[in-house]
């Protein structure tokens, strides 16, 4: 049985070790804080406390020859990802892995007009924390090449599950950019998400990219007004472009200003993945139990 650690323990990280658990296999969390460390616990999952913005953990791992799941997002700040560099720099010490999954963002690929993209789409970061991620997968890349071990990068739409909805904004009625002007944007239900990191852990192939979604964008005022509909909640108000730049957050701006479709052909193929939630309307169900939806005050 091969070791399996797991950079980032928590919403998606977490599921990937109960998989790997109910399969009979060990896998340890590696995360910042007490409190998941605690929750790992709770899990019957073994876990190691590393901040990436400090020291390598003192306590002996053995990563040498495992597989190595890295979930870990990069700093807030900055053009790079030193949190990579600093883990791919301990493997001198605690044993250079096997295989990596490293979850990277389909932000990656900028602004594509609406187009339909696939993995050979040229890369064109245009958000700061997009930027991070093409360097960190760069530098993945680079490790790959002079150790020869192997590599998946997961280049994933935006992911959505329980507690992992907008209802707080719905709820106070902040706008959003009229459908005209609203840009196509990719999901992908978390429990498939974590389905599809697996598999590409599975996967025979030595290096790969995938772009991962459920293969359904829709704009960004249909994702909000499905999750109003199924939450009971009114639906977001509408403005213009022009009114967006005092309006929105920067974040949410950046979001407005890049529009394209994933492909998800290659993953659905290679990885022989069935979508459990190949559309919002399925995900939803599962994602916002009836008990937890605000009915409507007439």
């Amino acid at each position: 049985m091969r070791n399996v650690f797991i950079v980032g323990c928590g919403y998606v990280g977490l599921r990937v070790a109960r998989r790997h658990k109910d399969r009979g296999d060990g896998a340890t969390g590696i995360v910042r804080g007490d409190a998941s460390l605690e929750r790992l616990g709770r899990e019957g999952i073994a876990a190691l406390k590393w901040d990436l913005d400090g020291e390598p953990f003192s306590k002996p791992a053995d990563l040498a020859g495992a597989y190595l799941y890295y979930f870990a997002p990069p700093p807030r700040e900055g053009d790079g990802d030193p949190r990579v560099d600093r883990m791919i720099g301990a493997f001198d010490r605690f044993g250079h892995p096997a295989r990596v999954v490293y979850i990277s963002t389909s932000g990656v690929y900028g602004d594509c007009g609406g187009d339909w993209i696939d993995e050979e789409w040229p890369l064109n970061p245009q958000a700061a924390r997009s930027r991070r991620r093409v360097a960190a997968e760069n530098s993945w890349r680079k490790w790959r090449k002079i150790e020869g071990r192997e590599l998946a990068i997961l280049r994933v739409a935006g992911v959505y599950g329980p507690d992992r909805l907008p209802l707080r904004r719905l709820r106070e009625g902040l706008p959003l950019l009229r459908e005209e002007d609203s840009p196509y944007t990719n999901r992908i239900q978390v429990e498939d998400l974590a389905d599809v990191c697996v598999a590409a852990m599975g996967s025979t192939k030595r290096e790969a990219v995938y772009n991962v979604s459920d293969g359904n964008p829709s704009t960004m005022v249909d994702y909000f007004r499905q999750i109003a509909d199924r939450a009971g909640l009114p639906h977001p108000p509408l403005i213009h472009r022009a009114e967006a730049e005092k309006a929105l957050s920067s974040g949410m701006l950046d979001y407005m200003n890049e529009s394209r479709r994933l492909s998800n052909d290659r993953m659905l193929q290679e990885l022989n993945i069935e979508l459990h939630y190949p559309s919002l309307k399925e995900g939803l169900a599962a994602s916002l139990p009836v008990a937890e939806i605000t009915p409507i005050q007439l």
